[in-house]
């Protein structure tokens, strides 16, 4: 069973969540939080595989929330999907390079909603190819000099190139026909590659892509 964590001040979404993930066979909605403070004291109790966060709540908001989540090591195992109104949210930059798996709008569709939580837990994509290259546009923006390229030495070739268009937007099957490989094989190169970088999911490997240097803003096309 994947065990969900309902965290958002408004108590009409968690039941709306609740009724459509408790309806699910393979997921159980294992407890509610109102705040940040509560969402975080319910993770360390119920250690949820997945926690779906509103990004504003009072008291402790969605985002320093994450933060505390992501940075536990006891806690490394939990997916944070932050819950926002708006696809572009400002907060949803940091967001990611906070700790977040992706994020939702809270307008989702029902079953994308239920694939999500299902995708998020297997280590896939959790956001669509569109949404991720608008997510990375907002990183290319508001990025920086990178930094240095060391941690990099530790990929192969391969993998430095799989971790390139994985930094553009590209999914697994996009990668696979990029690189004439079966799908498989690009989730495995993509896999390897989160694994010797420490990466949580493939939102920190774009990140990781672009602050290493490895992705340069204006790559978009």
């Amino acid at each position: 069973m994947i065990r969900v964590l309902l965290a958002d001040d408004q108590s009409l979404v968690r039941a709306g969540f609740r009724a459509l993930l408790g309806a699910q066979p393979d997921i159980e909605v294992a407890g509610e939080a109102a705040d940040g403070d509560e969402a975080l004291a319910k993770v360390r109790e119920l250690r949820p595989d997945v926690v779906l966060m509103d990004i504003r709540m009072p008291l402790l908001d969605g985002l320093a929330a994450t933060r505390r989540i992501t940075g536990e090591p006891e806690l490394r195992d939990v997916k944070v999907v932050m819950l926002t109104t708006f696809q572009l949210d400002e907060y949803v930059f940091e967001a990611i390079r906070s700790g977040a798996s992706g994020f939702l709008v809270k307008h989702t569709e029902p079953e994308e909603l239920v694939r999500a939580v299902r995708a998020v837990v297997k280590g896939d994509a959790l956001l669509s190819p569109s949404v991720t290259r608008r997510l990375i546009a907002e990183f290319a923006a508001r990025s920086k000099e990178p930094a240095a390229a060391g941690e990099l030495a530790r990929l192969t070739d391969r993998e430095r190139e799989v971790m390139a268009l994985v930094g553009i937007g590209l999914s697994n099957e996009e990668i696979a026909r990029r690189l004439v490989v079966s799908p498989l094989t690009a989730k495995t190169h993509v896999s390897r590659t989160m694994v010797k970088l420490g990466a949580r999911d493939r939102a920190q490997l774009v990140v990781l892509a672009y602050e290493s240097g490895l992705v340069r803003p204006g790559w978009l096309g």
